[in-house]
C-alpha cells in the first residue's frame, strides 16, 4: 500500500488507519518520491493519491505511472481536495477531502482482494 500525500496530518491517519486494518503503508510525500520508490523495486497492491502535492503533482505522477508498463497496473484511489475532472485519472476510486476512511478502507480491501485472486500465488504484492 502506497500512500502519496503531503499533508502531515493525513499521512499520520492514513498510515495508523491502514496499519490497524492489517496493511502496510509505505509513505511518499509527491509523486517524485513514489515514482522512484516504485521504479527501484518497491511493491503496492494499490496507491493513494492526492493530487495537489509540491513537486510533483497526483495528476504528472499518475501519467507517468501509466507510461511505465513496470508500474501501470498498480490500481489508484485517488483522495483529493481538488474539486476537479479525476476521470481522466482512470483511477480505480476516487474520495474527496475529507474522506470517510472506512469507506477508503472498504475499495483498498476490495482492490486488494482482486488483485490477489487475479495475480498467481507467487506474484503477491505487498
Amino acid at each position: 500500500m502506497l500512500v502519496v500525500d503531503d499533508d502531515p496530518y493525513l499521512q499520520r491517519v492514513m498510515m495508523k488507519f491502514l496499519t490497524l486494518e492489517g496493511f502496510v503503508p509505505v509513505l511518499a510525500g509527491n509523486g517524485e518520491e513514489a515514482l522512484t520508490y516504485l521504479r527501484d523495486g518497491g511493491s503496492a497492491r494499490v496507491i493513494l493519491l492526492d493530487l495537489r502535492m509540491p513537486v510533483m503533482d497526483g495528476w504528472t505522477f499518475r501519467r507517468e505511472q501509466r507510461d511505465d508498463p513496470g508500474i501501470a497496473d498498480i490500481p489508484v484511489v485517488v483522495l483529493s481536495g481538488a474539486e476537479s475532472e479525476v476521470s481522466e485519472l482512470d483511477a480505480a476510486a476516487a474520495f474527496y477531502k475529507p474522506v470517510s476512511f472506512s469507506e477508503v478502507i472498504a475499495v483498498v480491501r476490495r482492490l486488494c482482494d482482486a488483485d490477489a485472486a487475479a495475480a498467481p500465488a507467487s506474484a503477491s504484492r505487498p
